[in-house]
């Protein structure tokens, strides 16, 4: 079985997106920014986006994050994306998730200007995914198909299911699984027998939420397998596949952690520059 190294591919991907930024600089005489919104004092939103700056200074993206306290009112973070969406000098803006109660995600998502929306949710990104033009993707979905094209770069044909219909992974997964000429099926925790449908597939997408859900008997040989799922349990962090378990069956599995999470953010720098092209043009 071969173990889907994400930490190793992302840092690939950097490396290949620095000598892309370098080139930018020479051409343009400047460099793409990214500016991350950051409201509260979320642990795990904090830590993201350290790793993102980290990662954005690493390639020698210009790096922003702008920070609020829980009771900003949405007024001003609205504000702010405006003036974010007319600045030239940013080409990229996320505002981190989740965000505080009072806040509406969704008017702040139509808020960013969808030539910026690096995080690939504005509904003329999702729109465009799904027609088949050109669009800023999600990140996570993109670093799985990614990983998925370092194993098997011809899909063409292969049958492919994706566990959760989420709008963060689920679906974009499928659109890009459907682009490489896949024959798709979305299942999710409703599903009757998903198991059957799981023994199906040549490519397993994993991103529903529930621990250790996907069991060895589930996979056929040769299979890849990519797991999306980080579930805090008593016995640490686990995926939604039992990793012991498929890891004897699958062609190629993805860990957690170590697996798709170092690509999210790499493709977030990718999404960023080419965000940054596409406004050159």
């Amino acid at each position: 079985m071969i173990l889907i190294d994400g930490k190793k591919a992302a840092a690939e991907l950097r490396a290949e997106l620095k000598e892309e930024v370098a080139e930018l600089k020479s051409k343009h005489n400047k460099v793409p920014g990214l500016t991350v919104i950051l409201i509260g004092d979320l642990t795990p939103s904090q830590i993201y986006v350290r790793n993102k700056e980290k990662s954005a200074n690493e390639v020698g993206l210009k790096s922003e994050v702008i920070k609020y306290p829980d009771s900003i009112e949405e007024k001003t973070v609205l504000e702010k994306i405006q003036e974010l969406n007319s600045d030239e000098n940013v080409s990229g803006i996320l505002v981190q998730l989740p965000l505080p109660k009072h806040i509406d995600k969704q008017k702040v998502i139509e808020a960013i200007d969808p030539s910026k929306d690096v995080d690939g949710f504005h509904p003329m990104n999702v729109g465009n995914l799904s027609s088949g033009y050109e669009s800023s993707i999600p990140c996570t979905p993109l670093g799985c198909y990614l990983l998925i094209k370092k194993i098997e770069p011809n899909l063409s044909g292969k049958k492919a299911v994706v566990v959760g219909r989420s709008n963060l992974n689920g679906k974009p997964m499928t659109q890009l699984l459907l682009k490489e000429n896949c024959t798709v099926t979305i299942t999710h925790s409703k599903t009757k027998d998903l198991k059957a449908e799981c023994l199906e597939a040549d490519i397993i997408v994993a991103a529903v939420g529930i621990p250790e859900l996907v069991r060895g008997d589930w996979v056929k040989k040769d299979a890849i397998v990519i797991d999306v799922g980080i579930n805090k349990t008593d016995n640490g962090i686990v995926g939604d596949v039992h990793f012991d378990e498929v890891s004897k069956n699958a062609k190629a599995l993805t860990p957690v952690p170590g697996g798709v999470g170092p690509m999210t953010i790499a493709c977030l720098l990718k999404n960023t520059i080419d965000c940054f092209k596409r406004s050159q043009i």
